[in-house]
């Protein structure tokens, strides 16, 4: 069993490690024997990895750097997990920009080159649950291969858009399950995560877009407690090893039960 969760010779990129659940995942990582551990964000991790990209996941430019910088190393990566994000307390065009289609032009890129028996991982959301009302439109804009024209498509449905986190997150959740099929021709797995409230530094930030009631209500109707980033790390951690090596195409609910008991109607939404 611990031959299974074992990263040892392995190769991870971790996008958004300087923080939160990213942060915990390198300390993870690095306990289960990871062999080098490659950081992509904005500000430097201040321990655990053994090489950091500056990148600003919501730039081409910086993320067509950061692949050109992880292809120098003649090592193929084995794991990869996209977890930067950031909430609506951002103009929606940089939410979509950070959240979704830096993640998909750094897969999408990624993907071919990565070691055969690999992973790869998402951190998308609960917020995103509501994929299948849009999508139609989703698959339209995630069909779009031109950066531009993505941020066009953006622009031209701001009112389905609308904050950019929600829908972010549908697209994570389809993009996905949409890459699930590739993924298996080149001999690797996707899969997400799909946190409820964590207790992380961007949880104010949460608080502020989508009010102290909407939030507290989520954690209460799940475990009674606001998650971890060390039990979204953990999620993350097993999606991305061979104890995972049959799951694909997968978003892996990790909300304490709050999905469950919202379908089987045992709570109430607020308000009603």
């Amino acid at each position: 069993m611990e031959s299974l969760l074992s990263y040892e010779g392995k190769r991870a990129v971790v996008t958004g490690a300087y923080s939160g659940i990213g942060a915990a995942l390198v300390e993870l990582l690095r306990q289960s024997g990871a062999d080098q551990i490659v950081a992509l964000d904005i500000k430097e991790p201040e321990s655990g990895v053994d090489e950091y990209i500056e990148t600003d996941m919501g730039n081409p430019v910086s993320v067509d750097a950061a692949l050109a910088a992880i292809s120098a190393n003649d090592r193929a990566v084995d794991v990869l997990f996209n977890n930067a994000g950031v909430a609506a307390t951002l103009p929606a065009d940089t939410v979509m920009r950070v959240n979704i289609l830096g993640l998909k032009r750094l897969t999408n890129n990624l993907l071919p080159k990565m070691q055969s028996g690999g992973a790869i991982v998402n951190t998308a959301s609960v917020a995103g649950n509501r994929w299948p009302e849009h999508l139609a439109q989703i698959n339209a804009f995630l069909g779009i291969d031109s950066w531009d024209e993505g941020v066009a498509w953006v622009a031209d449905n701001e009112a389905l858009v609308a904050d950019g986190y929600f829908f972010s997150k549908e697209c994570v959740q389809v993009y996905t399950m949409l890459t699930a099929k590739t993924a298996t021709a080149h001999g690797l797995r996707i899969n997400s995560v799909c946190p409820s409230p964590v207790d992380t530094p961007l949880l104010p930030a949460f608080r502020e877009t989508m009010t102290d009631e909407i939030i507290d209500w989520a954690i209460e109707s799940g475990a009674g407690r606001v998650a971890t980033a060390e039990d979204q790390a953990r999620a993350l951690l097993f999606l991305g090893s061979d104890l995972a090596s049959y799951v694909n195409g997968v978003n892996l609910l990790v909300d304490g039960g709050y999905n469950a008991a919202l379908q089987m109607g045992q709570v109430t939404l607020p308000g009603q």
